[in-house]
């Protein structure tokens, strides 16, 4: 099933795109449930210095030179993302 957003033209600068009647409650409330994870993920970020391993997996590339270093944590970030898809599908079941 397609949805098709209406523009609705009206005096402000901005068109306004209608709502469609075929709208479950569980997708109005989307955008919120999405603020609330992101708001918990910044959250998680604030801990995550305080979690010894992490940053700190085999595979994560540091390179220390005189003046400057770099720093790329590989594995954490895979690992990172299959946590953050494993969680997302178990949201996105139907």
């Amino acid at each position: 099933m397609v949805r098709r957003a209406q523009v609705i033209l009206t005096d402000s600068t901005y068109p306004q795109i209608a709502s469609s009647p075929e709208r479950t409650r569980l997708e109005e409330g989307r955008p919120i449930l999405f603020g609330v994870v992101l708001a918990l993920l910044g959250g998680l970020l604030l801990v995550a210095g305080k979690i010894p391993f992490l940053g700190r997996l085999p595979g994560d590339i540091v390179i220390r030179r005189e003046n400057w270093s770099v720093y790329f944590p590989l594995t954490t970030s895979i690992l990172i993302s299959i946590l953050l898809t494993l969680l997302l599908s178990l949201f996105n079941r139907r």
